[in-house]
Formats: C-alpha cells, structure tokens, sequence
C-alpha cells in the first residue's frame, strides 16, 4: 500500500470542501442575511462532530476532518459578514448571525453528539 502525504490529505479535503462550500453557500445566501455561511458552518459542525464521537482518526480524519470540514466551514467569513451587516446599520441582523453561528454549530455538535449516543 501506498502512503499518502499528511498535506495531500488535507489539500484534497480541502478542495472538495471549498467546492460544496462555494455551491451549497451560493444556493441558499441572501442579500440581506449570511445564510449561507450560517448553513455550511452548521453542518461543517455537525459532521466535524460525527467524525469525532465516532472515534475517526489518522487519514480519514485529516481528510475529511481537517481538510473538507475545516475548508467547508469559514470563520473569516462570518467575521467580515458580521462586522459588515453592523457597519451597515442592521445591527440586531449583526448580532442575530453571531449569536446564530456560535448557537447553530454547537447544536450541530449536539446533534452528532445524540446520533452518535443511538448508534
């Protein structure tokens, strides 16, 4: 068997997590409000956490976990969005995506987290 390289793993998770990234944000963003990031950082979360609970380590963790997760998710962009939406005068819509973000990913931990208690 061949070995592959720690960073090609990551490289590779991250280009497809980028990609679904790019498309599932594009698809559901709205002019007004970050859904998008919103969305991709809940369910980043929620997959991050089964790979977690469910114990996955070495390659497939590197993959999946650091490389597609951690490029799927955006923590820079949910920055920006929310220091834009406040520097916009919608501040309650500022507040709404921080407090949103920070709940929604720790819910989708939660979540993985109970599916991984049935399982």
């Amino acid at each position: 068997m061949v070995a592959v390289e720690p960073a090609h793993l990551v490289g590779t998770g991250g280009a497809i997590g980028a990609l679904c990234r790019h498309y599932l944000a594009g698809a559901v963003q709205r002019e007004t409000f970050p859904l998008g990031t919103l969305t991709v950082n809940t369910i980043g979360s929620f997959v991050l956490g089964l790979l977690t609970f469910a114990g996955v380590t070495g390659d497939a963790a590197l993959l999946i976990g650091v490389g597609a997760c951690g490029s799927f998710t955006t923590f820079s962009s949910f920055s920006v969005e929310t220091v834009r939406l406040w520097e916009d005068g919608y501040v309650a819509l500022a507040v709404l995506n921080a407090v949103g973000n920070l709940a929604c990913a720790l819910a989708g931990i939660g979540l993985a987290w109970g599916v991984m208690q049935v399982v």
